[in-house]
């Protein structure tokens, strides 16, 4: 457990007089303060400067305070933007402003739950340094691209033209880097800079002008904040409670309540009461008789509440508009309760008719007919549409117990139908394109048969996003495997094994399925592994259908996994069957050196494809291999062919590296010279 600790000085429990409330309109309330003895402790202590626009504001180190807030341990600072531009005239790159914010010395830190590293740029990637003491640092970051306007969709952050990283808990510390190898210089045209910033979701909406005006973002940004959190003590409520003297809950009708993280407390005033909990006889009572909204009949107040009735000659709720009634007969109610229930049940025709009809609509966008026709004409065709209600059974109304998986795409839920376990997958989003040609590609997948790739068994269309329904495959993901807690011995002949067979799958959908398919998503936890850990591919949620005819690259929307997204692709967003080479390269190395494709090693955050091809650059492979291959000294000469096929997988040029049938090749070879068995 990370305690956020503060000074063991004894705390100032009260300001001296005339301690200054305000610095120019924000109020700094204690424990907060400006001055010697006005707050609790040195942490506390704010400075009132005048800031760039001439008012004065309160500081806390760096950080310009905008507003504190008492009883809900937060204050809003403000955001400083870091850019990257590139300058089409001299094709080169102009660095913007690389902010810092330290926190270190106060009692604040970066709240981990209302703050994202928020990236945008058409082709920028950056990174967060972030730290919560000396000797604890941690590195997040993301990458936007977006080669065309085109491409920019207003509202959305994920990964075109805007993107976003979650932070850890506790951080004090930022600074922000830039990748320079991603520095607009293709989309300098449309799009010359990039930015970078640690701000406050809820209040970031993109727009396709931050990209297209330079400049915008940093004029808008100056709207927004970086959310902090603070406690007033680091130990619980129940600990702070028994020390009377330090205990910082001082006045009447007030409680402690502790952080949602289980590290400090905050005070509050107890509901009916507003003011400083902080202060002697802070807590003021709540006069709720001046707010409207609370009665709107007779209203009375009271110590911590109020009372509300109904006028004289009436009855009902005097806490809700219209709430009161003039006072009538039995005869006229039943009449009333009659009507109400009346039309109560003709509404409920009227829902039912209107959820019918919307699923018919649904059933028509997504091709439901079509899927039908195709059933009928194919013998032994074996897919099947479900019903939104056999969905709802099989999995408990979608219960958080049954699910077995969560990603970007979508959620897993374990289901039985028919006495058989299913999977089944509510996709998150689904884009316009892929509603015109559900119906098409779903047919297509259906049809794949293939020993090493996930079977889907059917769909609902009754929704406004599809259902997919997919045999359920029971051992887990490859990546659990590899990087799970449990961590186990696994053979370098299981590990070809698994690399062959997945292999053999991305080769049959690249050159044997009818369309060609380019997945677009490889990684290792897209590899599920059955009973016997046979690997089979899975989630095609961001797989396309490859175009007839010659065409063998076409544009798309960048999408896919961090680390093992193909960098041509990412560059120059052209797809090809290459980009999933590239992927299924850094899935080899991470069954070489059981490795995650991005890793942890001291401090650093560090790449797996670019760690594995320096060492290769350097000769020195070895030193990134796992141990238990390593010590495998009899199948040494094997193993250097498969890390020269990882590294040929991982070229930077897509057209250099081989395609799926090869890699097959070499790995099926492989394995038959390995003299031990499985």
């Amino acid at each position: 457990m990370v305690l956020l600790s503060f000074s063991v000085a004894q705390p100032i429990l009260q300001p001296s007089p005339g301690c200054p409330t305000h610095c120019g309109d924000t109020e700094v309330a204690y424990p907060f303060g400006i001055g010697q003895n006005c707050s609790r402790s040195e942490q506390f202590n704010l400075q009132c400067n005048k800031v760039e626009d001439g008012s004065y504001k309160p500081l806390a180190s760096d950080g310009v305070i905008h507003g504190i807030s008492v009883s809900q341990g937060q204050a809003r600072i403000q955001v400083y933007v870091s850019y990257l531009c590139y300058n089409n005239s001299l094709k080169d790159k102009i660095d913007g402003g690389i902010y810092t914010v330290d926190l270190t010395r106060t009692a604040f830190w970066l709240s981990n739950t209302k703050n994202r590293f928020m990236v945008v740029g058409s082709e920028t990637s950056a990174y967060v340094n972030l730290t919560r003491s000396k000797s604890m640092w941690y590195k997040t970051g993301c990458t936007s691209v977006s080669l065309s306007e085109q491409g920019l969709v207003n509202g959305s952050c994920s990964g075109i033209g805007c993107c976003q990283s979650a932070i850890p808990f506790g951080m004090k510390f930022y600074e922000i880097t830039f990748d320079i190898s991603f520095n607009n210089s293709h989309t300098a045209s449309f799009s010359p800079c990039g930015y970078a910033v640690l701000m406050e979701a809820e209040s970031f909406k993109f727009s396709t002008t931050y990209l297209t005006r330079p400049g915008t973002f940093v004029k808008d940004a100056k709207k927004f904040s970086t959310v902090l959190d603070w406690v007033v003590g680091n130990e619980t409520c129940k600990i702070a409670q028994q020390n009377s003297t330090n205990y910082a809950c001082v006045s009447r009708n007030s409680r402690c309540v502790d952080h949602a993280t289980g590290q400090g407390y905050i005070c509050t005033c107890e509901k009916g009461y507003n003011g400083n909990p902080y202060l002697l006889d802070g807590c003021k009572d709540t006069n709720e008789c001046l707010i409207r909204s609370n009665c709107y009949g007779n209203c009375t107040n009271t110590l911590g509440s109020f009372e509300c009735a109904c006028p004289a000659g009436t009855h009902g709720n005097g806490t809700v508009p219209d709430g009161c009634y003039k006072n009538i007969g039995p005869k006229i109610q039943l009449w009333g309760k009659l009507v109400i229930v009346s039309s109560s049940l003709v509404y409920w025709v009227y829902q039912r008719r209107q959820i019918t009809t919307l699923k018919e609509i649904y059933f028509r966008q997504y091709g439901g007919h079509l899927l039908l026709e195709e059933m009928k004409s194919e013998q032994g065709f074996s897919f099947r549409i479900f019903k939104e209600q056999e969905l709802k059974e099989a999995t408990d109304h979608f219960n958080s117990k049954n699910v077995v998986g969560e990603g970007g795409n979508g959620t897993v839920y374990r289901g039985t139908i028919n006495n058989k376990e299913v999977a089944i997958k509510k996709c998150k989003t689904i884009n316009e394109r892929q509603k015109k040609e559900f119906g098409k590609e779903i047919l297509i997948l259906s049809q794949i048969n293939h020993i090493n790739i996930v079977r889907i068994l059917g769909c609902c269309l009754e929704l406004e996003i599809p259902v997919l329904v997919y045999e359920f495959i029971s051992k887990g993901t490859l990546f659990d495997l590899l990087h799970g807690e449990n961590a186990v011995f696994i053979s370098l002949n299981t590990r070809l094994r698994i690399a062959h067979e997945t292999a053999e799958a991305l080769a049959y959908l690249h050159s044997w399925a009818s369309p060609s398919i380019v997945h677009r998503d490889v990684k290792t936890s897209n590899i599920l592994l059955d009973e016997n850990f046979v690997a089979k591919v899975s989630d095609f949620g961001a797989s396309v259908l490859a175009p007839t005819g010659d065409e063998e690259e076409f544009a798309t929307h960048v999408q896919g996994t961090r680390g093992y997204l193909d960098p041509e692709y990412m560059q120059t967003g052209l797809l090809t069957v290459k980009s999933d080479v590239y992927s299924f390269g850094v899935v080899l190395v991470e069954l070489l050196t059981r490795k995650k494709a991005f890793y942890m090693e001291g401090l650093e955050i560090r790449s797996l494809p670019a760690e594995f091809l320096s060492a290769m650059k350097e000769n020195s492979a070895e030193a990134i291999l796992d141990n238990h291959i390593i010590r495998d000294r009899e199948n040494m000469g094997l193993i250097t062919q498969v890390v020269e096929l990882a590294r040929t997988c991982l070229l930077m040029e897509g057209e250099r590296r081989p395609d799926m049938r090869q890699v097959a090749a070499v790995l099926h070879t492989a394995l038959k010279s390995m003299e031990s068995p499985t």
